[in-house]
């Protein structure tokens, strides 16, 4: 058993798209229309990953205010260095983890303002 996707609150579908194709390497694993409103059914795949991204409607362009995702990495730093070299807000720096010592966390803004968080294993 795994979960086929996981619900990403966004307000732009193709800024979104962009934003998780450019600097996260995730591939469209589906872009088809969804009835008469403009709105589409995308679904966006990590590398190596079993679960995808659905990316869905949200109200408005208001930021989350805590973390949407966890998303695990093999060097944290690395890539939340490439993030903040393209562009990418970059929330807190690479740091060790308070409630997990020897684990690394950063935190990075998406392009709808989404808080997500970069973990090493």
């Amino acid at each position: 058993m795994h979960i086929q996707f996981a619900e990403l609150p966004v307000f732009d579908q193709d800024r979104a798209k962009a934003f998780y194709t450019r600097h996260l390497a995730c591939q469209v694993a589906a872009d088809q229309p969804m009835g008469d409103s403009g709105w589409r059914w995308i679904e966006l795949a990590f590398p190596g990953a079993v679960t995808n991204l659905h990316l869905v409607r949200r109200a408005d362009d208001t930021p989350s205010a805590g973390p949407v995702l966890v998303l695990v990495d093999e060097n944290v730093e690395a890539t939340s260095a490439a993030l903040k070299s393209g562009g990418v807000e970059i929330i807190t720096e690479p740091q060790e983890a308070p409630w997990d010592p020897g684990r690394t966390v950063a935190e990075f803004r998406d392009s709808e303002g989404n808080r997500m968080v970069l973990a090493s294993r």
